[in-house]
């Protein structure tokens, strides 16, 4: 049984000016899951997380935090009200440094907050640690990464949403961070929502999956029985190695690790 959601979309249509790109899609998540969107280029993946976060306007349908109706408030609104968004580019702020990010990222703190919500952040990510004083225009792309969701655990925000975390990271990078991070944030009680272009991958830590083609939902369930299903890889996983990148985006090695 699945537990109550901390965030949810009932039936929500959004998109760019007046063409919509997902219609009547709903989704869920609640603490301690892991819930993985997948599906093939164009699908509308992150579409959908931009309009639950009030990126994108919602045009029909609600978006719930708990109880609360929180269609087409504005990102630092859902901040406060504990959801927080990293997206897949513009994550970090280059020319600062990887403090001044975690700085940043807890913006609506009193000032003697910041410390200690900083050694929280750094817990999950301690390979930060040492790297605090360095630039992060500077930094490898696996710790750019790891920055990037640091300094949105600065607000200890309970639903995290990530689009494409593992864009552009090495296959051995991307594994670390989905089976190490991502999995000890939803074990720690986190409702984690993740948009992922290495479908198996996200498969392999979901605890529910939702599969988006053509911006509606066609399939959601366990990612166990989904993988059951005769047409599964075929139709949505494109029998490749991993479903392709949203909006033209191409996997690239992480050299400088």
């Amino acid at each position: 049984m699945r537990p109550e959601p901390r965030l949810q979309a009932q039936g929500i249509t959004a998109g760019y000016g007046s063409v919509p790109v997902i219609r009547d899609v709903s989704i869920a998540v609640g603490p301690a899951e892991i819930v993985a969107v997948i599906g093939p280029n164009g699908a509308g993946k992150s579409t959908l997380l931009k309009a639950l976060v009030g990126i994108l306007r919602v045009t029909g349908g609600r978006v719930l935090a708990g109880t609360e109706d929180v269609t087409n408030r504005s990102p630092e609104d859902l901040a406060r009200r504990g959801v927080g968004y990293v997206p897949q580019v513009n994550d970090i702020f280059e020319p600062l440094t990887a403090q001044e990010n975690l700085e940043m990222g807890g913006y609506l703190l009193h000032r003697q907050q910041l410390r200690p919500r900083m050694e929280e952040a750094l817990k999950v990510f301690p390979a930060l640690h040492p790297l605090l004083r360095r630039r992060a225009d500077k930094l490898s792309g696996g710790e750019r990464k790891m920055l990037a969701i640091a300094r949105v655990l600065m607000l200890d925000p309970g639903v995290l949403i990530l689009d494409e975390p593992t864009a552009n990271l090495s296959p051995k990078l991307a594994d670390e961070l989905l089976r190490n991070h991502v999995t000890s944030l939803a074990a720690a009680g986190k409702a984690v929502l993740l948009v992922e272009q290495r479908a198996r991958a996200a498969l392999a830590i979901a605890s529910w999956t939702s599969v988006l083609v053509s911006g509606q939902t066609r399939l959601e369930g366990h990612p166990q029985d989904l993988m059951r299903r005769d047409d599964f890889e075929e139709l949505f996983l494109g029998g490749g190695p991993a479903a392709p990148a949203e909006d033209g985006d191409v996997q690239k090695e992480d050299e400088s690790q």
